[in-house]
C-alpha cells in the first residue's frame, strides 16, 4: 500500500491538523465526541466551495419522519420527534425498492421541484448496487443489468434538473466494505461507470470514504485510488455512524494528504452529537449532530444529515429492520433538542 507523499499538499494538510487542534485548546475544548457546531464553525473556516458552509439544503416533505408526524397524535414524545426530524435538511436516498426502475426519476423530479421552491441543494443517497452490503443488515440491490438501467434512469433525471446544485453520495459502504467482501475489482468497474454517467455540470458526487475508526488512512487512499477519483468530488465520512465530527474532519485532511491532494470531503453528523461508543449499530445514548451546511474549508466542504435520524440500522440493540422508521431512536437521538 503508497504511503501519504511528502508533497506541499501533505504539508499543507498537517499545517491545517494542527491549526484546528491548537484552535480547539485555545477555546479551552477538549477534541473529543460530542464537539458543538459553534466550535467547529470556529475551528473551520469558510472557503468557498460547490458546497460549503451555510449551504441550504433541501428539507423535503416526502420522508419517513414527516409521515410519522402526521400520523402521530400532536403533543405526544413521538410526533414531537418526528416533527423536529421532518423539518431538518437531509439527504434523501434513493433506493430500488423504494424508487424502482420506472419510477426513480419521477421522484427526483419532484425532489427536484420541492428544491426550487426553497432555493436549496439537492442532496441524494444512491444505494442499489448488486449484493449490496455483502448481504448483511442492508442487503438487496439490483442485478447488473438493472443497475446499469436504473443509475441510467437517476443520471438523466439529474440531468434535466440542471438549474439546481446537486449532491450524489454514491453507494455508502461500498468501497469501506469491499475489501471485507472481496469483491474490490467488481465495486471499482461499477463505481466508475455510475461516476462516468454523473459528469454533468453542477453535480457534484462523493464516494464512499468509510470513517475514521474503519480503515487506517493508508488503506482507503489506496481503495479510492484504485477505484479512482477522476471526475468525483471527494468522499462522503461517517454515514450512517457516530465519530465526531473533528476526527473526521482530521481523517479527511489525512487523506487529502495521501492521496496527493484535491480531494474534498463532506461529513454525515446526523447522529454523531454524542459521539461513538465503538457500536455502529443502534447504539444507545446517541444524540443528533450539527445541523447541515454548519461547517466548511478548503478539504471539508460542508457537513449534511445523510443517514435519516429515526431509521434503524438493522435489527440489532433492540431495533427494526435496517431502513424502517423507530420512534423509540427517534425520541432519543432529539431527546436535547425537543423539549
Amino acid at each position: 500500500m503508497p504511503t501519504a507523499p511528502k508533497t506541499a499538499s501533505a504539508r499543507r494538510a498537517r499545517a491545517r491538523r494542527h491549526t484546528l487542534v491548537a484552535t480547539l485548546i485555545a477555546a479551552g475544548l477538549v477534541v473529543a465526541a460530542g464537539a458543538t457546531a459553534a466550535v467547529l464553525a470556529f475551528a473551520l473556516p469558510h472557503d468557498p466551495t460547490p458546497a460549503g458552509k451555510g449551504t441550504t439544503f433541501l428539507v423535503s416533505a416526502d420522508t419517513a419522519a414527516a409521515q410519522q408526524a402526521a400520523a402521530q397524535p400532536a403533543g405526544t414524545a413521538e410526533h414531537d420527534a418526528a416533527s423536529y426530524l421532518a423539518a431538518q435538511p437531509t439527504a434523501v436516498w434513493l433506493t430500488p425498492e423504494r424508487d424502482p426502475i420506472g419510477a426513480v426519476g419521477d421522484r427526483i423530479r419532484a425532489l427536484a421541484d420541492e428544491a426550487r421552491a426553497q432555493d436549496a441543494t439537492l442532496a441524494l443517497v444512491v444505494y442499489g448496487l448488486p449484493e449490496r452490503d455483502c448481504g448483511n443488515h442492508s442487503a438487496g440491490g439490483l442485478n447488473d443489468a438493472d443497475y446499469d438501467t436504473w443509475t441510467s434512469e437517476i443520471a438523466a433525471a439529474l440531468a434535466a434538473a440542471d438549474d439546481l446544485r446537486r449532491i450524489v453520495v454514491l453507494e455508502p459502504d461500498s468501497i469501506a466494505l469491499a475489501d471485507e467482501c472481496g469483491n474490490l475489482e467488481a465495486r471499482a468497474l461499477q463505481l466508475r461507470e455510475v461516476v462516468a454517467k454523473l459528469q454533468l455540470p453542477g453535480v457534484w458526487v462523493y464516494l464512499d470514504g468509510g470513517h475514521s475508526s474503519w480503515h487506517s488512512v493508508t488503506d482507503m487512499a489506496a481503495y479510492l485510488q484504485y477505484v479512482g477519483l477522476e471526475g468525483v468530488r471527494g468522499v462522503a465520512l461517517n454515514v450512517s455512524n457516530y465519530n465526531s465530527t473533528v476526527d473526521e474532519a482530521l481523517y479527511a485532511y489525512d487523506l487529502d494528504a495521501a492521496v496527493g491532494g484535491g480531494l474534498h470531503a463532506i461529513i454525515d453528523t446526523s447522529r454523531n452529537g454524542a459521539g461513538s461508543d465503538g457500536q455502529w449499530c443502534n447504539p444507545p445514548g446517541r444524540l443528533i449532530g450539527e445541523p447541515a451546511g454548519s461547517i466548511g474549508d478548503d478539504v471539508v466542504d460542508t457537513n449534511l444529515w445523510i443517514k435519516v435520524p429515526g431509521e434503524s440500522d438493522g435489527t440489532c440493540n433492540g431495533g427494526p429492520a435496517a431502513g424502517q422508521w423507530w420512534p423509540a431512536s427517534a425520541i432519543e437521538l432529539t431527546r436535547e433538542a425537543v423539549r
